[in-house]
């Protein structure tokens, strides 16, 4: 069974221009964290970054291919499942992993688990998810609990939100249903640093005091 994972780029971003090539103080262009965790992750045998500009090339780790996308993806109405299917229909595999360079510090113990679920175990795809028990409201009513009695936050039912940084799927999923979470997805549960996604200037800016506060500690949260 082939593994193909590929981080979709645009070097045009309107949030955070250049974001993916910008450096963490002290650190690395925030798209070299990700692919190198990437080329340590068993299971997978070939890595790409999928991007329209070819000077992308110049950040790339050993070992990790370029496939040049067509530059009418990077438009802001463009929906990532169409980049998906763009690169699936370029690129042939069994199951594709799809990671971002803006998920920095995901383990790649859970990209391992996520491999092994889509490949071994039954399930059709597998994506990165954060658990939250906390008070939500929704249409301006509590959503999960009573205001009348009101629980502690450990007994709510927990909620899981998508990180977005990891999402593991099957061919068959993108190429005839044109989606990339299926029927059967196991749930990758990360920790808070693994669920960072850099969208605009103050992500970054937390996600470099996150980087340099563990420098500092002597310790790493990415791969």
């Amino acid at each position: 069974m082939k593994v193909t994972a590929f981080v979709p780029m645009k070097l045009n971003n309107e949030r955070l221009p250049g974001k993916n090539t910008k450096s963490f103080t002290n650190g690395k262009p925030l798209c070299q964290y990700i692919l190198n965790t990437l080329l340590k992750v068993e299971g997978i045998d070939e890595i790409y970054v999928y991007c329209s500009d070819p000077s992308i090339m110049l950040y790339l780790p050993k070992g990790i291919k370029f496939l040049k996308r067509d530059p009418a993806l990077d438009g802001s109405h463009v929906k990532i499942n169409e980049v998906l299917k763009a690169f699936a229909k370029d690129i042939p595999s069994d199951v594709y992993v799809l990671a971002h360079a803006t998920a920095p510090f995901i383990h790649k113990e859970t990209m391992e688990h996520g491999v092994k679920a889509v490949c071994e175990e039954g399930y059709d795809s597998a994506l990165s998810v954060h658990k939250q028990q906390d008070f939500f409201w929704m249409d301006d009513k509590p959503w999960n609990y009573d205001t009348k009695e009101i629980p502690r936050t450990q007994d709510l039912k927990p909620l899981y939100r998508e990180t977005t940084g990891l999402y593991i799927y099957k061919n068959e999923l993108i190429t005839e249903e044109g989606r990339r979470i299926g029927d059967r997805p196991k749930l990758l549960e990360t920790d808070w640093k693994e669920a960072v996604d850099i969208n605009n200037p103050e992500d970054f800016v937390i996600a470099d005091a996150m980087y340099n506060y563990y420098r500092q500690r002597g310790e790493r949260i990415y791969e």
